[in-house]
């Protein structure tokens, strides 16, 4: 696009590129995905007569949502022959993400794994209306339905998050402490230690996508998580590097084997606890992780 830097179209599109790519990625759970949304968004929206468009961000938003709904239905079949448990692509992301509390939590993987449980259609007016406040006419035309449609649909798939999200909004500084704590009794090994900052129901999830090994379902339980985490790493001959970052919005875990990233650990924290590790391995979600790519979703 570097030939059209002065294109009003180009500039248009620039100005809004992370608003469209933070929608694509909320619909979709994958940057790899989202940035193929958007070279379909950038085709569509070079040959619009922008003469005719009295709303530029609208109309952009309206195309990379049902470029982005178009693709969905391609992810939906991809997943069904996912071996083992699926996760969002994780994303490394600025530390102002981090302080703007609703997008951080509608990014997190707690909620993103929430948004799978929602149709496509619901997903798409959840992401709009919830994370980005569109008014319900630009939804409408976004997805093909009337405005009344598109309350109902809004109403539904709010009740239906709200009754799966965390039910108390923690701060960045909460979810640091409870890190902190993780890790050092992870570096450790520090089986009591991670007993205290686990919640007795706490779930692990990991993703290894049928290329590295992971658990093949979910973990539930302090001391089922605190034993094998204990375990897996006391058995790994190689050298081990544990530090902290920010992956989608909320503070996380790289994690280095023998100078080489294994994966990024997230969590979720409730309280004083953390009630979800989510651990993902498979080297085709960490390509963003591995250029130390970091993103700005606004």
């Amino acid at each position: 696009m570097n030939d059209r830097a002065t294109d009003p179209a180009t500039e248009t599109f620039v100005a809004h590129r992370n608003l469209l790519f933070t929608v694509a990625y909320e619909m979709l759970g994958s940057a790899a995905d989202a940035e193929d949304v958007l070279q379909e968004t950038w085709l569509r929206w070079v040959e619009v007569d922008l003469e005719k468009v009295d709303d530029r961000r609208a109309y952009l938003v309206r195309i990379t949502t049902r470029q982005s709904l178009n693709r969905l239905r391609t992810l939906s079949r991809r997943k069904e022959a996912y071996v083992g448990s699926w996760l969002p692509e994780p994303l490394l992301t600025a530390p102002d993400v981090a302080e703007d509390v609703e997008l951080a939590d509608s990014v997190s993987m707690a909620v993103m794994l929430v948004l799978e449980t929602l149709s496509p259609t619901e997903r798409a007016v959840f992401v709009l209306r919830e994370v980005f406040a569109v008014d319900y006419e630009e939804i409408a035309a976004a997805v093909d339905k009337t405005p009344a449609a598109v309350r109902q649909i809004a109403h539904r798939a709010r009740r239906h998050v709200d009754a799966r999200r965390p039910r108390e909004t923690v701060s960045a500084s909460q979810t640091r402490a409870a890190l902190d704590s993780f890790r050092r009794a992870l570096d450790n090994g520090d089986l009591q230690g991670l007993l205290d900052v686990l919640a007795p129901e706490v779930v692990l999830m990991g993703d290894g996508g049928g290329i590295k090994h992971a658990a093949p379902r979910p973990v539930i339980g302090a001391s089922k998580v605190a034993r094998l985490l204990i375990g897996g790493l006391g058995k790994n001959e190689l050298p081990i590097a544990v530090r902290p970052t920010v992956v989608n919005g909320n503070p996380a875990l790289l994690i280095h084997l023998d100078g080489e990233i294994d994966g990024v650990m997230a969590l979720r924290v409730e309280g004083d606890l953390i009630t979800g590790l989510y651990y993902v391995r498979n080297p085709e979600k960490l390509s963003h992780v591995e250029s130390e790519t970091t993103l700005t979703l606004r």
